[in-house]
């Protein structure tokens, strides 16, 4: 009985994606420990319901012809809890309107639509291409690179630039490329296990993954290249004996290559 309710609970959070929620909450916090300044709750808050909110939408984009007959089991729960998904999807939105006009400023706005953007746009499709609409994800081998993308812009740029706009705390592009680059590339090594995960259904799909086009065994290799260009950016040493000014008292932003 109780092995059966803590099933469902897990269950519940890996499906209706609050757990990848919480762990772009924690990509974020990543950003501010690096950095030595206080979190934003602001901040923190609005990664969580857009990534929410984000990746509920597309799953219902995505729906199947017959959800129930599915062979994987995210599936069915999705579409066997639909209107608990879209109750989710609905609460995330309405939560993001007043942090979006409220906490962001202009630039993490503009910063915030281009990203979700390409976030829908990998399920709608909105280009045409041979007379056919097509979305992002039929761009072969797009998607392991467009996911690290979206989420170091929105865990790394986002806090960055509300930090210069609010704090007038001055990172360089340098600084800031730096960190982003060491997010884009830790974001595609963790997220290997799961497009092998997903290999037979993107074949189902007829998607050009970089798994289905190099086969698994090939993709288990590439954490093994992107740990060393991890090390590589690591290593680089930008502006160590620099020192930014931070308004918080024993908090300050030295040199960002030691983070």
């Amino acid at each position: 009985m109780i092995k059966r309710i803590l099933l469902s609970i897990l269950d519940f959070l890996l499906f209706s994606n609050l757990f990848i929620g919480i762990c772009a909450v924690a990509q974020g916090l990543v950003t501010y420990h690096l950095l030595h300044v206080p979190a934003d709750k602001y901040i923190l808050a609005f990664l969580f319901f857009a990534t929410v909110g984000l990746y509920n939408f597309s799953m219902l984009l995505a729906k199947p012809k017959d959800p129930g007959n599915s062979p994987y089991i995210r599936v069915r729960w999705i579409f066997s809890h639909h209107r608990l998904i879209i109750s989710i999807t609905l609460i995330c939105i309405l939560c993001l309107i007043p942090l979006g006009l409220w906490y962001l400023s202009l630039e993490s706005k503009l910063l915030m639509v281009f990203t979700g953007l390409m976030a829908v746009g990998y399920n709608v499709p909105f280009l045409t291409l041979n007379k056919q609409q097509i979305g992002l994800r039929n761009i072969p081998g797009i998607k392991l690179f467009l996911i690290a993308l979206v989420w170091s812009i929105s865990s790394v740029l986002l806090p960055i630039v509300e930090l210069e706009r609010s704090y007038q705390i001055n990172i360089s592009s340098a600084e800031t490329l730096l960190l982003v680059a060491k997010r884009f590339l830790f974001i595609a090594a963790i997220t290997v296990p799961f497009d092998i995960r997903d290999l037979f259904q993107d074949k189902l799909y007829a998607l050009k993954t970089i798994p289905v086009m190099l086969g698994e065994k090939s993709l288990r290799l590439l954490p093994i290249f992107t740990r060393p260009l991890c090390l590589a950016v690591n290593s680089i040493q930008t502006g160590n004996s620099r020192r930014h000014r931070c308004p918080y008292p024993n908090h300050n932003l030295n040199g960002l290559a030691d983070l």
